[in-house]
């Protein structure tokens, strides 16, 4: 985790309730679309996402949060971009400083410091 914890506090009560209806529409941004891996309630997040063909990378500057770790326990998610949605599946985080040539270039870079959740787009 690079972010203070303020600041997530911060983004998880005004930020991203504010960004959520434009974050479709916003280059760069998707909405991943969840289960809670107990209650089962759908959930809807704001991320930043990177692709490469069937490939999907989010760069995990907050840590291990609660979405990823229901993406990780149901083992699929969707995620919503630019008008498109796509389903994925096989869920993975890469430890920081392992990411390849397989990811796109910005999740490349950032992974050398940050680990990066990876998922294939079904």
């Amino acid at each position: 985790m690079i972010f203070p914890p303020w600041l997530e506090r911060l983004q998880v009560k005004y930020m991203n309730p504010a960004l959520k209806p434009f974050a479709r529409y916003l280059p760069g941004a998707a909405l991943i679309k969840h289960r809670g891996r107990k209650s089962g309630k759908p959930y809807e997040t704001i991320v930043t996402a990177y692709r490469k063909g069937n490939l999907l990378a989010i760069v995990l500057g907050h840590g291990k949060t609660d979405w990823v770790k229901n993406v990780l326990a149901a083992g699929e998610a969707d995620v919503q971009f630019l008008r498109r949605s796509v389903h994925l599946t096989n869920p993975r985080i890469l430890p920081a400083g392992t990411a390849g040539p397989e990811l796109p270039w910005p999740a490349r870079m950032q992974g050398r410091r940050i680990a990066v959740f990876v998922a294939d787009i079904a």
